[in-house]
């Protein structure tokens, strides 16, 4: 085999194993690549599982707080995760008299500094089988290992499922889930 094509063929192999290491690296969410290097406002605008999120971010007026250094651990419920909620219940915490009870809910998804996976699930152990950490709202939220994942356990004893751990951003870390969090 001449040296052009044996090159050509470790260029392309390259290439290949770059695709998947940028694809390991960029979680993709809601069809959208997550970068490292945005902040957890860019790349939430860019995932179409997490519109009704955004909307509320900004109707709570935190995107500058969430797009600030941080480093922030959000727990992000999907779309289909505020569907769950009674009907009406979105579009009655958009209002702007309820700001203060719906920065409430999304603050009690955030946890100040990043947390990781690999972190939580060695607190969990280190617990027993359950962590509490708590929000920057100042409730506290309750961790445990379910089948081959984590459950994140609010207040009021409703339980999400995280689906995607790990997202990384500039900021911190996102990770997704399925349920709302009720402080």
């Amino acid at each position: 085999m001449n040296t052009a094509i044996r090159l050509s063929l470790i260029a392309s192999a390259f290439a290949l194993g770059a695709g998947s290491l940028i694809a390991a690296t960029n979680p993709i969410v809601g069809g959208a690549a997550m970068f490292p290097t945005k902040n957890i406002v860019q790349n939430a605008v860019n995932s179409k599982d997490h519109t009704t999120l955004v909307a509320a971010v900004q109707a709570a007026g935190l995107v500058d707080t969430l797009s600030s250094p941080g480093p922030f651990t959000v727990f992000a419920p999907t779309n289909a995760a505020f569907a769950k909620l009674p009907a009406g219940t979105v579009e009655t915490l958009l209002k702007p008299e309820n700001k203060g009870t719906l920065t409430a809910v999304l603050t009690y998804h955030v946890i100040a500094g990043k947390v990781s996976a690999t972190q939580l699930a060695a607190k969990v152990k280190m617990g027993g089988g359950k962590a509490m950490l708590p929000t920057v709202q100042g409730g506290m939220l309750t961790f445990a290992k379910a089948g081959k994942g984590y459950t994140v356990t609010d207040a009021k004893g409703h339980a999400a499922n995280i689906t995607i751990a790990d997202v990384n951003q500039s900021n911190g870390v996102i990770h997704v889930i399925d349920t709302v969090l009720l402080p």
